[in-house]
């Protein structure tokens, strides 16, 4: 697996209502995938991610 360069990542990160965030379609640009298999995956594996379960 490749690693993403930091200034690449940080580039992605927005402020959201005062989180920094990194959105779904970005995060799949950065790892060169589509969208909806960044939001199966975040769905398939909810218990790695705690704070999503307030986006879908």
């Amino acid at each position: 697996m490749k690693l993403i360069p930091y200034q690449e990542v940080k580039e992605k990160i927005i402020s959201l209502r005062g989180q920094d965030v990194i959105l779904d379609f970005a995060v799949a640009e950065l790892y060169g995938v589509e969208t909806k298999r960044i939001n199966e995956a975040v769905k398939n594996n909810l218990d790695k991610f705690p704070d999503a379960m307030s986006w879908h």
